[in-house]
Formats: structure tokens, C-alpha cells, sequence
């Protein structure tokens, strides 16, 4: 192969992949941590606020419901760019809409919220259901390829749109360390201290949102990434949100740019989504750590 030619692939097709990869591991991964810290729950993700689910069905109306009169005008004007802003407009639809039902006399009730998150996402999988019904066998293929997450879409040209959902949330989040940190101790005990909670949680929904649905919109959905990646650094160096955030953004982009490469390698010329290999090495790693070290994190 020339030089030139190498180079191209290089710049043009590997360079841009790496960095979405980087970037989007690392949106996720700092997504799941600082929701974590929110709910004061290992467990929590995104997923939570209905970020995949709104995003999933802004894809679904995209993708199947476009013959309607003015979503077919809205995605012909919009083009390719039709299916990421719709999914980063359906997920943060489907936040603001949780986060409105939890907002009661003045501030937002974090219970509420996750039960929110619950109503919302089961509305939001009988609105896909109901499109999935209407579709074709083509639309359903593509609209479940979408599901289980892909890089393929990246970009010089999609890195550049994906970078202000992205990176300056990235740089926004080493603000909410040492609130998060409050957070832990209770709402009130934070209150005392002299932290607006309101903002926090305000603060922290927005930003998981941002860098969730922009991730989700150009990607499809990718699982256990928000989740295990914070949470074992949790489980390695403890719950301290000033080397908790800048540890689970390492990790998470280090974890998808590895999955990433396995997709396009263990089936070449064919490319494995990369959903189903974060789920599939994701899962069982992360129920490993969780029995070993489950009596330090939950005091069993």
C-alpha cells in the first residue's frame, strides 16, 4: 500500500474512530458517575432518567414513523443529521419531562425522580413497541442495529458535532466533585454546610443528560459502560469524587476504545455491535467485583 494511502486510512477512517471512542467512553462513564453520586446508588445510570429510552425513540421516529407528514419534511430537510438530532431531542425530552414530575414545591425529590425515570421509560417502550408493530422487516433491522450501539458512524465531521455534548461537560463535571462529596453525608447535612442542593442536582441532571444523549444519539445505545466503569473505580480507590470523576472518565474511555477495537477484529471483515460486547464482558466482570468486594461497598 502507498504511503499516501496508508496515511488516508490512518487519518481519515482510524484517527476519528479512536477519538469518538475515547470521547464517548469517557461521556458515559462520567454520566453513570456523577449520577451515582445523585442518587447515593452504585446502581444508578442515565438509563434512570429515560436518557436511552427518549433517545430510542427519537431513532424509532426516524427511522420507521418518517412517512408521517411532518416528521417526513422535518427528516428531509435535516438529512443525515435527521437521526442524531432526533435521538438528542428525544433524550432530553424524556429528562426534562422526569425531571418536571419530580420537581414538587420548590425542589426536586430524588425518589420521585427515579420513579419518574420508571413511568417514563416504560411509556417510552410502548411508543417503540407501537412503531415497531407498523414497520417493515428492513426498518426493524436497522432500528435494532441502531439499539445495539455503534461506532461506525464516527467522523471527523461527527466528532466536531458530538464535542459540545461531550467534552465541555467533561469539563464542567470537576466543579460537582467536592458537592457530590457533600451529597453523600444527606440533602440536609449538605444544605447546612452551606451547598445548594437544588443546583447540584440541577447541575448534575443536565450535564448526565448532555453527555448520555449526545453519546446515545450518535452511537445507538451502549450499556455497562456508565455503570461499571465508576463503579470499579469505586470499588479501587473509594468513593472521593475528585479522583472518583477523573478515574471513571480514564476508564470508560479505555474500556470502550478496547471494545471497539475486539468489534472490528473478532468477526472481520463483519463488525460486532459494540453494545453487545460491552454487555457481554461488561456483565459478568462486573458481578465478579460486586461479590468481591460487596462487603466493603455495602457493609454486608
Amino acid at each position: 500500500m502507498r504511503a499516501d494511502g496508508a496515511w488516508s486510512i490512518l487519518w481519515d477512517l482510524r484517527m476519528p474512530r479512536i477519538l469518538f471512542a475515547i470521547v464517548v467512553g469517557a461521556a458515559l462513564a462520567a454520566a453513570g458517575a456523577i449520577m451515582q453520586g445523585l442518587f447515593r446508588n452504585p446502581l444508578a445510570d442515565p438509563s434512570l432518567l429515560g436518557v436511552s429510552a427518549g433517545a430510542a425513540m427519537g431513532a424509532v421516529t426516524v427511522m420507521i414513523l418518517n412517512i408521517l407528514p411532518g416528521v417526513s419534511t422535518i427528516v428531509g430537510a435535516l438529512g443525515r443529521a435527521a437521526l442524531p438530532v432526533f435521538s438528542f431531542g428525544g433524550a432530553l425530552a424524556a429528562t426534562w419531562l422526569v425531571y418536571r414530575i419530580a420537581w414538587s414545591e420548590g425542589r426536586t425529590v430524588v425518589a420521585a425522580m427515579l420513579l419518574a425515570g420508571i413511568a417514563v421509560n416504560a411509556l417510552a417502550m410502548a411508543y417503540i413497541g407501537g412503531a415497531v408493530f407498523m414497520a417493515d422487516y428492513g426498518q426493524i433491522r436497522e432500528f435494532h442495529f441502531w439499539m445495539l450501539g455503534s461506532l461506525s458512524a464516527a467522523s471527523w465531521g461527527s466528532l466536531v458535532a458530538l464535542a459540545p455534548f461531550t467534552i465541555l461537560p467533561l469539563v464542567l463535571i470537576a466543579g460537582l466533585a467536592r458537592p457530590l462529596n457533600v451529597l453523600l453525608l444527606g440533602e440536609a447535612e449538605a444544605g447546612h454546610l452551606g451547598f445548594n442542593v437544588q443546583r447540584i442536582k440541577r447541575w448534575t441532571v443536565f450535564l448526565a443528560a448532555a453527555m448520555a444523549g449526545g453519546a446515545v444519539a450518535f452511537c445507538g445505545v451502549i450499556g455497562f459502560v456508565g455503570l461499571v466503569a465508576p463503579h470499579l473505580v469505586r470499588l479501587s480507590i473509594g468513593p472521593d469524587h475528585r479522583s472518583l470523576l477523573p478515574g471513571a472518565v480514564l476508564l470508560g474511555a479505555a474500556l470502550l476504545l478496547a471494545a471497539d477495537w475486539a468489534a472490528r477484529v473478532l468477526a472481520a471483515p463483519a463488525e460486532i455491535p459494540v453494545g453487545i460486547l460491552t454487555a457481554l464482558v461488561g456483565a459478568p466482570f462486573f458481578l465478579v467485583l460486586l461479590v468481591r468486594g460487596k462487603s466493603r461497598l455495602f457493609g454486608a
